[in-house]
């Protein structure tokens, strides 16, 4: 049977997901016409509270099927197609249970990405699998920026070798990102205030004040430089993001994430990820789809700079 005999209908809800928006599965990274790549890292042995997204690039692409029939979208003036062309290059490789395993393919496959001039959009995963992201991404761009929205700093001092609580920790000391560039928005648990050195744009303060404040704020540290974007699903308040390993109330909104998000397009965002989605906690995928409709939103803000 050939193709020619099957007619695929590319924006169906429930048919055919086999990628993210039903992007073309390829990892020809030769391909130039290709400017962006998606994938998926299925690990989650950093999680300290509930286990569960090593599921979360699978329940991401299968939610993603609710926005592909929107060929525009809202609020945007174009459409993806007329600015960026992505492919979906399906889940990194690695054994389970190795840690150092998943570390060092991350960076290797990140950097191969993003040294072939593509933009790279990842999948988690927990949110240790953004350490081996940025090794990977700073081999390419050098030392960045960090735009992080989390419930938590992931700051700690005591994790282990493996603990999605310890990356911002490690990844200052490595040389990766400079914390006086970097902003973490929706913070809203303990960390250390007089040592830390990320500006922090915590829950209340993100919630009270204007869209347009936190985003004037964001670009006022970040500048110029180039920018890794993180996004930990438990931003969100559990109303918006219910299948999540750690969620604490009092979070943001979708709605509100998406106006900020759209308003800090122009900076020199290099890279994304979303992470945390653990879709055993999820209610009719809500979580799912914030994480698709986040990571849609990257997709556009990328080639908005077009």
């Amino acid at each position: 049977m050939t193709d020619k005999s099957v007619p695929i209908n590319d924006t169906s809800f429930y048919a055919n997901v086999f990628s993210y928006m039903g992007l073309p599965l390829s990892r020809d990274l030769a391909d130039e016409s290709v400017n962006a790549v998606v994938m998926g890292i299925p690990y989650d042995l950093g999680t300290s509270g509930r286990s569960g997204a090593r599921s979360g690039p699978t329940a991401i692409r299968q939610a993603s099927a609710n926005l592909r029939w929107e060929e525009q979208r809202w609020p945007w003036d174009f459409t993806l197609a007329e600015r960026l062309k992505a492919v979906d290059c399906g889940d990194i490789d690695f054994l389970w249970g190795d840690s150092d395993g998943m570390l060092s393919a991350v960076e290797e496959q990140a950097a191969l990405i993003t040294g072939a001039g593509k933009t790279l959009v990842s999948f988690g995963g927990d949110h240790f699998v953004t350490l081996p992201l940025l090794r990977g991404h700073a081999r390419t761009h050098g030392k960045l920026a960090l735009i992080h929205f989390d419930a938590h700093t992931d700051s700690y001092e005591d994790g282990g070798a493996y603990n999605h609580g310890c990356m911002f920790c490690r990844a200052p000391r490595e040389g990766l990102i400079d914390p006086s560039h970097s902003v973490q928005v929706g913070i809203r648990t303990d960390y250390d205030k007089p040592a830390h050195e990320f500006e922090v744009i915590d829950a209340h303060r993100a919630n009270e004040q204007s869209v347009d404040d936190t985003v004037a704020a964001i670009r006022a540290r970040v500048g110029d430089h180039p920018a890794y974007l993180t996004f930990d699903i438990d931003c969100l308040d559990p109303a918006f993001a219910p299948g999540t390993g750690t969620p604490v109330v009092g979070g943001l909104s979708t709605s509100r994430v998406l106006r900020i998000l759209q308003g800090i397009a122009d900076l020199n965002i290099v890279g994304f990820d979303v992470v945390e989605v653990a879709p055993a906690y999820d209610h009719a995928d809500v979580t799912a789809l914030a994480g698709a409709t986040l990571a849609l939103q990257f997709l556009y803000m990328r080639a908005s700079r077009s």
